[in-house]
Formats: C-alpha cells, structure tokens, sequence
C-alpha cells in the first residue's frame, strides 16, 4: 500500500468535506431570519412608498386595503403568560420583478408605525411613546439582496429578502423569510423576521400590569401588490 497517497487522498477528502460543510454553514447562516449587522450601502433610487422600476421590469404597489405589518411579543403579567399582538394597515410600497421573475433589489416599504394598535389601548400609548413616533413616524425596509429563485407564475417561491430596515432613527441590514406568489399581476406575499429592541436602541415600554417583556420581537409583513 502507497502510504503517502493514501494520506494525500484522505487528506483532499477531509479538506473537500470541510470546505462544504463550512459553504453550508455560511448558507444557512445567510438564510437565518434577523438582523445581520449595520445597514449597507445602497444606490438604489427611492422615495416614501416608491422606487424607481429598471429598464424591463414591473413595479407592483402594495394595496394597503390587503396588506398587513405586525409584530407578536411574549409579555408576562401580574395575571399570567400572555402574547401581545399589533398590526397596522397603513403601508406603502413597490415591489420590483423583473421580465424573467426575478425579484429585485430596491423594492421598498414604508410603514406609518403611528397607526399601530394592539387590543390594549395603554399598551399602545406606551409603545408609540417608545418608538418615538414624533421624530420617527415611519419605519422603511429596502432590499439590497435577494436569494432564491425567480417567480414562476401561480407558484409559490420561497425567498430570503436581504434589506435596510429604518426604525426609530436606526438603520441595519435585516434579513426576511418570505413567501411569494405573482399571478394574473398580482404579487401576494408574507415575510418573517425576528429582532429586538436593542437592535434599534428602543426601551421597552412599561405599563402597571407588565412583570417583563421578552427582548424578541417577531415581525410579520403580508403585502399584496398589483401592477
């Protein structure tokens, strides 16, 4: 037996093996839903509710009537364990694909956080009051990035949206996971992240009732978009 040769070649196996398991592990870290660091550069050309459509692609703007933002966070009250719920309909927006079914960069979402409501009013006083929403009424996610394939017609795709998400006057680079569909002209889509108050210098809100509130903060976004 060749030791030598034997050892090279186990050698180029491991290294070979490792290098895959190291690719994957990048992927999967790529694809976890959350915020992965300080928001990036961006050329893309946007404003409140718009972006500009590129040369053979189609902007599809969100109808706000079927679209929805909220978030869910675990609450513990003098009461018991509860989930606190909020949602707000008030959401512009343009999602860009191009002519083969690509999803692009630069699509955008704003989001009036000044007409969240939760089923509990105080609870609303003092989440707005923690948002800030006199300096910071809006919240923006634009995507920088997309992975995945390209939309196939009246097929659900699974996507990883990569953007810049704004909230209270601080910006990172968030990822989504997201859902979508186009057809007959219509993008319908849900995408799911989570993140924390800490990542956008928030305090937590307190109210009488209120022992702790959980530092994470699922975030949901179900937009349909027409052409």
């Amino acid at each position: 037996m060749n030791l030598k040769k034997t050892f090279t070649s186990l050698s180029l196996g491991l290294m070979l093996a490792s290098s895959v398991a190291i690719a994957s592990a990048q992927d999967a870290a790529e694809a976890t839903p959350g915020v992965l660091g300080d928001a990036t550069t961006t050329e893309c050309v946007t404003d409140l509710g718009t972006a500009e459509v590129p040369d053979g692609a189609t902007g599809y703007v969100v109808n706000a009537d079927e679209s929805n933002v909220g978030f869910t966070i675990d609450e513990s009250l003098n009461t018991g364990d509860t989930t606190a719920v909020a949602s707000t309909t008030a959401i512009a927006g343009t999602i860009l694909i191009d002519g083969d079914g690509t999803a692009l960069a630069c699509s955008r979402i704003d989001v009036d956080l000044r007409t969240l409501q939760s089923n509990e009013a105080r609870r609303d006083d003092n989440m707005l009051n923690a948002l800030d929403i006199n300096n910071y009424p809006v919240a923006t996610f634009i995507i920088t990035e997309v992975q995945g394939d390209a939309l196939v017609e009246g097929q659900e795709t699974e996507l990883v949206l990569i953007g810049n998400l704004s909230i209270h006057g601080v910006e990172k680079q968030v990822s989504f996971e997201a859902t979508v569909t186009l057809q007959d002209g219509t993008v319908t889509g849900t995408a799911t992240t989570q993140i924390t108050f800490d990542d956008f210098d928030v305090e937590k809100p307190t109210m009488g009732p209120v022992i702790s509130i959980a530092d994470e903060i699922n975030l949901t976004i179900d937009i349909v978009a027409a052409s």
